[in-house]
This record gives structure tokens, sequence and C-alpha cells, in this order.
């Protein structure tokens, strides 16, 4: 999210306010904002920031990246959600599940909850949600996530019919849930959107318009999306029918979709939005200042490297492509933010091992830039293709920076690869995804952020045939390493932990499969009386139910 990590994660650069959302700035919650740009005291409950894309989607089965997931992060619940440190907490779960003792069964039991239109919530809303999910008309992309569901990949297949699935509504408020067979992260996973329950009666009466607009909702999260100006702003209000209420102590969260830095740090400096995010040129305008925070992020940016291009299909010519680009300057120069370059994919500081290594002092790093290095694996690409000229094009983001990113990369390609001519198509977010689903693309800057704690988040999404694949890659080995670490190897940690990093070796070192660009980090410009605004490590950026004006 995430944000798969975009996640992700994820997938914007953030450099408006790091992936969250921002809305309209009619309603000022200064006490006298005025033209000054001076600091003043706050005092509503209101918080105002900016987001650099319109949501794509807010059908929880449906949703694909950091944007959606934050907004629905904030006004759905499953039976977690993650609170302070990325610790789960109880959701629409009333307490602790009942656990069987081969750890394959949970038991859980609801809270006295309601939807915003009054219908309670019940376990049968989590049954639709997740069946729906799942089921293979819906061709959701996220359907992977719960392949650890009793026969989840098989419903999905098509091959047993949804009323299979492992999960089962005992009475109201009593959900049993069977799993294929133990998982570690289960908890954290049932933070993630996809996990998130539907109200059967309200979806289908919506129809075709299900989610298009903010009131063909409903919510039972900590606020309601009450204004959706599409490709404008957005606005949250505090949800009074929540059942912890009296904890949300905002009253608005209005996000702007502003896709520029420079018009984000003007609206900062005038007292129009409480949070900035800054490029290169602020971040050495306002490194000295009071309110310049920075914070390191688990988000990794790459690029796709589509092997239905017969350029692609040449392992050579992809890794010519990793090795002929300066990753180093590009975080240096252009991003200038905390961001580090990434020569991997699982990220740094993400996970340990079961020997409380960290992942990355495990596994290594592969790659970097070596422009005489990709000469030659060039020549071998345009030798074993028969030509000596390749036109290509890029899919990217439509922010600022964005564009900045894409020159950089043109420019040195097509310096240090003879014969390459590289163009650009920037699209907005939306678009931009639904291209790179379709494959309609040669090669995508693209990013992703981590939906639970594990290095899997990553990994599994360049199985062949997997949704979030996108790019035609296969290797039969992969995929082998990667089921057994779904399967065979869970109850041997070591095992399985040596299976992942073998994994990434072969989709970096010996297949070239991506081209990693940099994780990201975020420097930004933050109000001090913004309190309790949790950032996360994987699933949703961004939780606002804690957050308070002081």
């Amino acid at each position: 999210m995430k944000k798969k990590f975009s996640f992700l994660l994820v997938l914007l650069l953030a450099l408006s306010t790091f992936l969250a959302a921002c809305g309209g700035g009619e309603d000022s919650s200064e006490e006298d904002s005025g033209d000054s740009g001076d600091k003043q005291e706050k005092k509503e409950q209101v918080l105002n920031l900016t987001e650099s894309a319109e949501i794509p989607s807010m059908d929880t089965v449906l949703a694909t990246d950091a944007v959606s997931f934050n907004v629905m992060n904030n006004v759905f619940e499953g039976l977690y959600r993650l609170g302070e440190n990325d610790e789960p907490v109880l959701g629409m779960a009333a307490e602790e599940p009942e656990i069987s003792e081969d750890g394959k069964t949970y038991t859980f039991k609801l809270r006295d909850a309601e939807w915003s239109n009054g219908d309670p919530v019940t376990a049968h809303d989590f049954v639709y949600a997740w069946q729906k999910a799942l089921n293979p008309d819906t061709a959701a992309e996220y359907a992977y996530i719960m392949y650890d569901l009793k026969n989840a990949a098989k419903i999905n297949a098509g091959e047993l019919p949804v009323e299979e699935l492992g999960v089962k509504a005992i009475d109201d408020k009593t959900l049993e849930v069977q799993l294929e067979t133990t998982v570690p992260y289960f908890k954290g996973l049932l933070t993630f959107g996809t996990f998130m329950p539907q109200n059967q009666k309200f979806v289908e009466a919506q129809g075709d318009q299900y989610g298009l607009e903010a009131d063909t909702l409903i919510y039972n999260g900590p606020f309601t999306l009450s204004e959706w100006k599409h490709e404008q702003s957005f606005q949250l209000s505090k949800n009074d029918s929540y059942w912890d209420a009296e904890t949300v102590q905002l009253k608005e969260i209005n996000f702007n979709i502003v896709k520029d830095v420079a018009t984000g740090v003007n609206l900062y400096e005038t007292g129009k939005v409480d949070l900035a995010g800054l490029n290169a040129e602020f971040v050495d305008k306002f490194k000295d200042d009071e309110d310049f925070m920075t914070n390191a992020e688990t988000s990794v940016y790459f690029l796709r490297l589509n092997q239905k291009n017969e350029l692609f299909a040449n392992v050579n010519a992809r890794k010519a492509i990793d090795a002929a680009y300066d990753k180093q300057g590009l975080v240096d120069v252009l991003l200038n933010n905390g961001s580090m370059p990434a020569y991997y994919l699982v990220p740094k500081d993400f996970v340990t091992g079961p020997d409380g290594t960290e992942y990355r002092e495990t596994a290594g790093e592969f790659g970097g830039y070596d422009p005489e290095k990709a000469a030659e694996y060039w020549a071998k690409a345009k030798e074993e293709l028969g030509k000596d000229t390749f036109e290509i094009e890029l899919l990217n983001y439509d922010s600022e920076s964005s564009k900045k990113i894409g020159e950089f990369l043109k420019e040195e390609l097509e310096t240090n690869l003879e014969g390459l001519s590289v163009s650009i198509s920037q699209q907005p977010f939306k678009q931009k995804l639904d291209l790179e689903t379709k494959g309609n693309y040669d090669m995508s800057y693209a990013g992703w952020g981590p939906d639970y704690p594990d290095p899997m988040t990553f990994i599994d999404m360049f199985v062949t045939g997997g949704s979030h694949n996108q790019m035609d890659y296969s290797n039969e080995e992969f995929d082998k390493l990667v089921q057994d670490a779904k399967s065979t190897l869970l109850s041997d940690e070591q095992a399985r932990w040596d299976a992942l990093v073998e994994a990434e070796r072969i989709l970096l070192e010996e297949d070239q499969a991506i081209s990693p660009m940099f994780q990201q980090g975020k420097s930004f410009l933050q109000q001090e009386y913004v309190k309790d605004l949790y950032r996360h490590s994987f699933g949703a950026d961004f939780s606002y139910k804690w957050t308070h004006i002081e």
C-alpha cells in the first residue's frame, strides 16, 4: 500500500503532503488567518492537508493504491486497525479472538457498532465483502492478499463457489475465520483495506454507482467522506455514530488536490494547510525551520520493464537499463528529501529475520550505476535482437517531481545507451494505474508500499500471472520459492526466510525483472499544533483517529 505500501503501496512520490489527501480550504481554522503568513494560534479541531491525486476508488475490494487506502483507513474499519507504532488494535472486533490449537481457526466476537446509516455492523458484512473480493467476476487485483483464507485461491480461480470460503457468520456478532495454514502476521494483515466489511443491502441498492460519490457510501470508521469534488478536493467529517467517537477529536479534515510543490508550500506559509511536502529546492530553503521534519519510509520506487515489449523481453537489455542511470545522483540532486538509492526491492529497516538480523543485511544489494557495464549489456542486447535502434515510452505520473524524474531518466538512458530513444507519457494517477493493469506500456515509473510486515508483501507481486505483476515476468524457480514460503516452509522460519532472500536475488540479480530506483524518504513542514498524526510503515499511510489540534 501501502501502502501497497501501495501500500502500495503506493504509489506516488509524496511531494504534496505525503500521499495524504486534502480538501477544500473554505473553512479556515485559523483564529485570524489573514494574508500575512504569520503563524497563528489554531484552536478549532480542523486539519487542512493536501493530496497529490484524485481518489481512484472507494470500493474496498477494488482499490489498489495508497491514496484510496489512506482515505478508506479513516472512514472504514476492519476487525483491527493500526494504532501507534504500527500496533494492531481492536476495531470491529470487541476482544481478541479465540484461536484453535492448530492456529488455523479464529473466532471473533464483534462489538456493537453501526454503519453511518444506522444499520448494525454484523459478521455477515465481513462474509459478504470477503466473498465479493474473491469472486472471480469481481476481478479484484488484491484478491491474492486473502489467499491465506481456506479455499480462497481455488475460489478466485473459479474452481469452487464463494460459499466454500473459510469465513462464516456463526451469528450476527460472531465471525469464524479458517486459514489454509498458520499465518504469523495475520493480525497485521487484517488491518488492510481489502479485509474491511461492506453492507450488502446498501451496496446492492447502489448498484454500479456504489463508491463513486460521497453519498453512495456508508461508513463505519472514525470519519465519513462528507464531500468529494472530483479532481479538486474532498473532506472527511467526524462520524458521530462511530463506536469510539469519544476518542476522535478532529471535527473535519480538508484535502485539496495539489500537484505542484510550490503551491503546497505557499498554502502552508499563508496558513491554508497544516502540512506541506517538500522537494529538493524547498528542503534547502526550510531545513533550518522549526517546522521542518523528515521521515524514513518503507516504500520503494522502481521501473517496471514490460516483457511484452521485444526489448524488455531481453535480459541484457533490462540489465543495461538498470546500470545506465545514477540512482545516487537521483536522490541527492532531484529528491534531497531523505530518500536513498535502492539496489533492492524489500526496503531497509522494515523487518528482521528469525535470528534478529535485519532483512537487508542478510540479503545484500544488487546492481549499481556503471555506464561501461551498461554499454556492454546493451551491445549484447542489440546483437541478440538484431537491431541498433529502439524507441520506448516511459509511463509516468503527472506530478511536478515525477516530470523531473522522467526527464532525468530520459537523459541518462539516451546518453549511456546508444541508439535508444525515450519518450514520456505523463498520465493522471487513476489513468496511469489503469494502463499498468492492462499492460499498455513499455516502461513505467512505479512504486510499492508494504501491505503487511513481511518481505512477502513485496516479493509475491511478481509471481507468474499475479495481478500486480503487470509486466509479463515469469520464472518457475521464483514462483516455487514464493509458493513454498507461503505453505510448506511456514513451520520452518529460517528456511522460509532463506527462500524469500533467494527469490529476491533471482528477481533482481539473475533476471533484472525490474530496475529499483530509490527507497522513499519524506521531508515536510508540519505545524507544531498538529499532534498524534500516526504514520504507518505498512498498510495505509496515516491514521487520523487520534490526531488533534493542541
